[in-house]
């Protein structure tokens, strides 16, 4: 029985998984994420790892590899597909690896992934997407993937959700923003607000609706997001669109219904799936 663990170590959060047969027999999340690891701890955290679920070999991928990691790990130069990246792997010993994640340039725009290229990649290794498509995966930094041939070959990333957060701690629209957000008619209005890309007037016609009382505040949160994930939405993708979205059901679903209003097609998929799905394929082709 061939059986490792694999860590998804994100900035504030990691999740591990005992695999075995390329299937999780157990599990654990925790919020010791790299920002809240000290240096020198990482050697010690694996082993703490281990211990708890198993001494076998460990893939670790996501920000554990980056500048506040463990080990700041190289870039593999997209175009690349799950080969490329097995065979970049940064070796900590012979049973301990960090995945290298991604780098795009194109003119000007330059972006970098650390552990979303193994859900993206993941989800074409499984068969949960076609090897061409067009994949997001929503969250704080929003990632926006082409595949062909089943290898990525561009993508953006949009700071949509750390804007959001930071409307909502700071700034005029502060006070206006403090309701749960809702996928209703409110959140849909902000969406084709946000597909004429004026957004910075659009974001303080919400201050102004509110002052004139055109717009009840309490969905003021919704149409803001809505106003962000439609200008986010609206600059990557063209009417007719197929986007397969990697998220949490709650961010999935909004993602969902503004690329639908958009004249798009969204299909939800399980991100953890395609996680496994793609770590395991690298630890096989690195065997």
């Amino acid at each position: 029985m061939v059986a490792f663990i694999a860590v998804d170590w994100g900035t504030t959060n990691r999740r591990a998984f005992l695999i075995k047969d390329g299937r999780v027999v157990a599990t654990e999340r925790d919020d010791r994420g790299a920002a809240t690891v000290p240096a020198g701890a990482y050697e010690a955290e694996v082993a703490g790892i281990r211990a708890r679920l198993g001494d076998v070999p460990v893939l670790l991928a996501g920000m554990v590899g980056s500048n506040i990691g463990w080990r700041s790990v190289p870039y593999v130069a997209a175009p690349a597909g799950l080969a490329d990246v097995a065979a970049a792997l940064e070796r900590i010993d012979d049973r301990t690896a960090i995945v290298p994640g991604l780098s795009y340039r194109d003119g000007l725009h330059a972006d970098v992934m650390r552990g979303e290229e193994v859900q993206l990649l993941g989800a074409v290794a499984a068969d949960l997407v076609p090897p061409d498509a067009l994949l997001c995966q929503p969250g704080t930094h929003c990632k926006w993937a082409t595949v062909e041939g089943g290898r990525i070959t561009k993508f953006t990333t949009a700071m949509t959700g750390e804007l959001f957060a930071l409307l909502r701690a700071h700034g005029v629209l502060s006070r206006q923003l403090g309701h749960p957000v809702e996928p209703g008619s409110a959140f849909l209005d902000g969406v084709a607000e946000g597909a004429k890309r004026d957004l910075a007037a659009s974001l303080f016609a919400i201050r102004a609706r509110g002052v004139l009382g055109l717009a009840d505040d309490r969905h003021a949160a919704s149409f803001a997001s809505g106003l962000l994930i439609g200008a986010d939405t609206a600059a990557r993708i063209g009417h007719g669109a197929t986007v397969h979205i990697l998220a949490d059901a709650a961010l999935g679903a909004l993602y969902a219904s503004a690329i639908d209003a958009l004249s798009g097609t969204a299909h939800h998929i399980d991100s953890q799936v395609a996680f496994v799905a793609g770590i395991t394929r690298i630890q096989d082709l690195a065997a």
